[in-house]
């Protein structure tokens, strides 16, 4: 199975001669569209560094150097929210935690050469995940992280020294909401994906329960917890599963019998 989908039959041209063009083309446009949409929103995160406290060239050296939106927001969040900058450390480092569990996936699936891995590892991030999975094949996996990973890296560190130098011209930050730009951005790319019943609980009781944690916990607290609506949602899931499985096949016996009278 795993042979068939790695080597697929190529597409043949006009002279008869095999290629990859049109399949290329669609993986660098996929690519491109998610780099260029969540790149834009490095200029959100520079104006909300700088006015959470963080200097210019900080906030450059933290997209320069951890290059995880999430995390560098969650850090800055809990610093403007007057958190200690340790705690504030920790809340972020866990949250990036989840990319070490990207690469566990994509390293089988991309399987690059051992030279490049550390340069890889640092642009295994939500979005070049999400595009690599949805290829079907190494070569488009690889061309879609390759793209998605050099696209989003170059707009993200150039909008983020743009937002930290303009910060200053925009005077009161809060007041335009560019706090919120980045998980936005975010949650358009997530929606879609969202096309099961267990999917929509788990985003749903993820954020009932980050919700709900927030007056109460330390900044960037709630996100980490919200993060165990996964496996009580599959636990519940698999527990009534089964009985409804069962009930369903009891109603189709029945069905069939009736039908057979």
């Amino acid at each position: 199975m795993l042979e068939q989908q790695d080597s697929p039959k190529p597409r043949t041209g006009p002279d008869g001669a095999a290629g990859h063009d049109e399949t290329d083309r669609a993986v660098i446009r996929d690519a491109l569209g998610v780099g260029v949409a969540v790149g834009l929103s490095g200029f959100a995160f520079g104006v909300t560094a700088v006015g959470a406290g963080v200097t210019v060239p900080q906030a450059c050296a933290l997209s320069l150097l951890v290059f995880t939106g999430a995390s560098q927001f969650a850090l800055v969040g809990a610093l403007a929210a007057g958190g200690n900058p340790l705690t504030a450390a920790a809340g972020a480092f866990f949250l990036g935690v989840r990319n070490a569990f990207y690469g566990l996936r994509l390293g089988p699936l991309l399987r690059l050469p051992r030279a490049v891995r550390p340069l890889a590892a640092h642009l295994v991030i939500d979005e070049t995940s999400a595009v690599t999975l949805a290829r079907r094949t190494r070569r488009a996996a690889r061309l879609g992280f390759t793209v998605t990973g050099a696209t989003l890296y170059v707009l993200w560190n150039l909008t983020t020294l743009l937002g930290a130098l303009g910060a200053g011209a925009l005077g009161n930050t809060e007041a335009w909401g560019l706090d919120a730009a980045g998980p936005a951005v975010f949650l358009a790319l997530l929606a879609p994906m969202l096309r099961t019943g267990v999917a929509r609980a788990t985003a749903c009781t993820a954020v009932v329960s980050g919700l709900a944690l927030l007056p109460v916990l330390p900044a960037g607290v709630p996100v980490l917890l919200s993060a165990l609506a996964a496996p009580a949602v599959l636990l519940v899931h698999g527990r009534f599963a089964p009985g409804r499985r069962a009930e369903r096949a009891g109603d189709d016996g029945r069905a069939e019998g009736g039908r057979d009278r």
